[in-house]
């Protein structure tokens, strides 16, 4: 049976859809109310606030620390400063992502990496003979996301002893709320500006009461992962086990990705030296990656158009995310090719178009192109025009400003 995370007695009264999933064994709203419109626009034009306390979350320490990340990582954690937070994913030994995530320096020889699924044995079996102590703190540590265009301003409000306005995209600081030593991390998983607080477990229900006392004025919402995942997928964010297979969860070879497949090439420093899966992933660098990930669109026109076929309005067919893989083609319906799937696909309130994450084979991945998404009107299947577009679809100045 889920456990209740630690500030479950502070969302359980106000989740009035009495809607719950499972998120790595803990109770997760899915919607607070019942639907989920006033979440979604308050995380666009407001503040939203999530509990992501079931991450799973590790302490590497040890002179030592560096250099085991580093053999385990793709990215170069010799140029991770202290305070600085990196995303990166890691491979096996074919070059295939296991895992992607979060890695905090917090001193030159303490680390923190958060992730979906659990990892310690693999942590530890990368650190194995090296002098670094890899401890599993996921229960120790609960942790809020503050995300949108007024999170900056709430926390100004909560914490005096440290400068936003100077915390750079991606970097931590140290700050104090409520009496409370609170870690700020200005990362999120919303493609919006917006921060993560990290807090002993037992001091959890004092920073959400504070949080949202403060918050109130700000138009501040809880919301669940329903609308986390519609505006993930805004922000061209990957999911694990969505939209790539990890390798120990693959069934056969060709559901695994490499990093550079799952357009995270520029996460990948092969200068560094030796990491766990730099040679396949070279070799693939060299002759260049089979699949591509892309975003694709479908404007209004095209869904008026599918629709008028059958004489009704266009209604849009997925209002939250659907991580049904659907099929992608080229050559339209005579002589038609399938080039690959799109994973995450939903209409956006906010752009006004139906947009999709995508894996495409390389040489039809070219921006701009047009191709066709399958996609289901009235209980057919039918093809809707597509345009391949950059990702993220969502990209405001304000999250990095």
């Amino acid at each position: 049976m889920p456990l209740p995370t630690p500030f479950h007695t502070r969302t359980a009264p106000l989740c009035e859809s009495h809607s719950w999933r499972d998120w790595s064994g803990y109770l997760s709203p899915s919607m607070y109310e019942l639907s989920f419109e006033r979440e979604y626009w308050a995380i666009r034009n407001a503040a939203g606030v999530i509990d992501i306390s079931p991450l799973f979350k590790y302490d590497i320490i040890g002179p030592d620390a560096e250099a085991m990340l580093n053999r385990t990582v793709t990215r170069d954690m010799r140029r991770c400063r202290v305070g600085q937070v990196f995303y990166t994913p890691w491979c096996d030994e074919t070059g295939d992502m296991r895992h992607d995530g979060n890695i905090i320096r917090i001193a030159a020889d303490h680390f923190r990496v958060t992730t979906a699924d659990p990892m310690l044995r693999w942590f530890e079996d990368c650190g194995y003979g090296m002098d670094v102590t890899i401890t599993d703190v996921s229960t120790r540590y609960a942790a809020l996301a503050l995300q949108g265009p007024n999170s900056r301003a709430i926390l100004k409000q909560l914490t005096a002893n440290l400068d936003l306005d100077t915390l750079r995209y991606f970097r931590m600081g140290m700050g104090i709320i409520n009496e409370i030593e609170v870690m700020i991390t200005r990362t999120g998983f919303t493609g919006d500006l917006g921060y993560e607080l990290w807090v002993e477990a037992q001091h959890a229900e004092a920073l959400w009461d504070r949080l949202m006392r403060v918050g109130r004025a700000y138009g501040l919402l809880p919301f669940g992962l329903t609308v986390l995942d519609m505006v993930r997928v805004e922000a061209g964010l990957l999911l694990i086990e969505v939209d790539y297979i990890a390798t120990n969860h693959a069934v056969i070879d060709g559901q695994k990705s490499n990093p550079l497949e799952a357009g995270l090439d520029w996460a990948v420093n092969f200068d560094k030296g030796e990491f766990i899966g730099r040679k396949p992933l070279l070799a693939d660098q060299e002759r260049g990656p089979e699949w591509r990930l892309v975003g694709l669109e479908v404007d209004w026109a095209e869904l008026e158009r599918l629709w008028a076929a059958v004489d009704l309005r266009p209604k849009v067919v997925y209002r939250t995310t659907s991580r049904e893989s659907v099929p992608v083609y080229r050559g339209g319906t005579n002589g038609r090719l399938q080039i690959g799937q799109a994973t995450s696909h939903l209409f956006s309130p906010l752009l006004k178009k139906y947009i999709a994450l995508a894996t495409l084979k390389t040489p039809d991945a070219t921006l701009g192109s047009e191709v066709d998404l399958e996609m289901t009107v009235e209980y057919s299947r039918v093809l809707a025009k597509a345009k391949i577009v950059q990702l993220p679809f969502f990209n405001p100045a304000r999250k990095r400003e």
